[in-house]
């Protein structure tokens, strides 16, 4: 527990961080997390942010050192894709019972369970994730996985990130540390060459990073390692030997790309493949590093001839859009690299933002949504159900593009919705990613189901009273004694 203790003060005082910069030592040392209460972590612990960021390795097994329902907890609820293996949708726990924690077996059943994983599916490593259960009756899962390794002839990495310690975001970093400790520099390949780059933070949503991968291709750039993204365990323990990287969402790896350039001199930048503009920048970025590290200075043009192309492509596409969607209000309740990367992308194509949640961005993220924006009346830390529902059925946003957790919310107020977060269909990323992504907006808004769900139900609509005259002398009578006794009460009767 010390060594954890300390890699979390390390995360806590991370110097590429913007928002720990600004903090005294008091503050620092308090953490980036509010402490959770009992109950409160359930699919947000830094157990499941852990398994978030190494899960994507594809040809991995991931065992969980738990009880069952840790294993339960939030497994395969992402978008990623692989394009090979598929051992790492496979779900692997020792799954202890309470005769195991009374009877001390919770390491020999680990050493058991990886002997079994070894014999049955053979993969190159196996990744074993501690959680609060293990963690408070002290498993030494280091001292296991180190045994194991050596019995077994394969690395065995433990990742210690037991859920109580923090939250879904310390244990994206934590995963970090133990991708560093353990596997980024283990191999040495044969084949370094001098336009090799790794990707940072990619979790290749929905296929989203076969979108951008052939753009590099074009330009001659290897791509020796995305992290987490259709990861190969080969390509991370060899990583150490890209040229340059790129920091895709830098609030889960900013500590593993500021290590690895400590340590490696990888030089890294933060940027987007969301957007005609941003997805150029990066390109431009990646090149340029390469560049700096030596490559040869010709394919700074060749990059550009592939933007001046793919832009012209993609925009003679999108005006076929823009008469549809210009001025369409679109309220965007997301965070972190999507609250200003995906602003940045609509406004390319006149749709309007009326707000966009930062509740999980860095400092950076909103420096840039107020460059974006030009103000900061636009952006809100956190807006409650009440208020999203209100902002909504008043029209003062044409759709809400969000996670599937506020769905129901637009839905409520007859609203278009689209998912942008981690369980979305179509893949937004690079030029034809956000062709695709303006076709599903302007596929929401103009749905007609719209129209027929905000006109009034029929038992809403009030029948026309019409006024006619009796037909017959009974209904004349009848008419009468209504009209006789109309206003009278109960007590007007008297003894009746």
């Amino acid at each position: 527990m010390s060594s954890l203790r300390a890699k979390i003060q390390d995360v806590f005082k991370e110097p590429a961080c913007e928002q720990n910069r600004g903090k005294d030592a008091k503050a620092r040392k308090e953490g980036c997390s509010k402490p959770l209460t009992p109950g409160a972590a359930a699919g947000g612990c830094a157990f499941d942010g852990a398994k978030i960021v190494l899960q994507p390795i594809t040809d991995v097994a991931h065992l969980i050192h738990a009880p069952l329902a840790c294993e339960g907890n939030s497994w395969d609820n992402r978008g990623a894709a692989s394009s090979g293996p598929t051992l790492w949708r496979t779900s692997f726990t020792t799954d202890l019972t309470e005769l195991d924690v009374v009877m001390g077996q919770g390491e020999r059943k680990l050493f058991k369970a990886i002997r079994e994983i070894k014999e049955a599916h053979r993969p190159p490593a196996i990744f074993v994730y501690a959680t609060c259960v293990t963690a408070l009756i002290g498993d030494d899962i280091e001292a296991v996985c180190k045994r194991a390794a050596e019995k077994f002839g394969l690395p065995v990495v433990p990742v210690n990130a037991p859920g109580f310690v923090g939250s879904k975001n310390l244990g994206n970093k934590l995963a970090g540390e133990a991708l560093l400790e353990h596997v980024i520099g283990t191999v040495e390949p044969d084949d370094a060459g001098p336009y090799d780059i790794n990707i940072l933070g990619e979790f290749n949503l929905s296929g989203e990073f076969w979108l951008v991968k052939p753009l590099l291709d074009r330009l001659g750039i290897r791509v020796r390692a995305c992290i987490p993204g259709d990861a190969r365990y080969l390509n991370i323990a060899c990583a150490h030997r890209a040229r340059a990287a790129m920091m895709v969402c830098s609030t889960a790896l900013i500590n593993l790309a500021r290590k690895m350039e400590q340590r490696w001199e990888i030089p890294f930048f933060e940027g987007s493949f969301y957007g005609i503009t941003d997805t150029s920048e990066a390109l431009r970025q990646i090149s340029q590093l390469l560049v700096k590290k030596g490559a040869d200075p010709e394919i700074l043009g060749r990059t550009e001839a592939l933007i001046e192309d793919e832009e012209a492509i993609a925009w003679k596409k999108l005006a076929a859009y823009r008469p549809r969607l210009e001025g369409k209000r679109v309220l965007l309740n997301t965070g972190g690299v999507k609250s200003w990367s995906v602003v940045h992308a609509l406004m390319e194509i006149g749709i309007e933002i009326v707000g966009t949640s930062v509740k999980k961005s860095t400092v950076e993220d909103k420096e840039r949504i107020k460059q974006i924006l030009k103000d900061d009346n636009h952006m809100f830390e956190q807006m409650a159900p009440r208020e999203l529902y209100a902002m909504l059925s008043e029209h003062k946003a044409d759709i809400m593009l969000s996670g599937g957790r506020t769905q129901f919310i637009a839905l409520k107020a007859k609203t278009p919705w689209l998912d942008i977060n981690q369980e979305r269909q179509h893949p937004y990323a690079g030029y034809d990613g956000m062709v695709e992504l303006i076709r599903q907006i302007d596929l929401a808004i103009h749905n007609p189901i719209w129209r027929q769900v905000r006109e009034p139900a029929p038992w809403d609509c009030q029948p026309a009273v019409r006024e006619e005259l009796p037909s017959t002398k009974s209904e004349t009578a009848t008419l009468h004694v209504v009209q006789e006794f109309a206003g009278t009460t109960a007590d007007d009767f008297g003894e009746y």
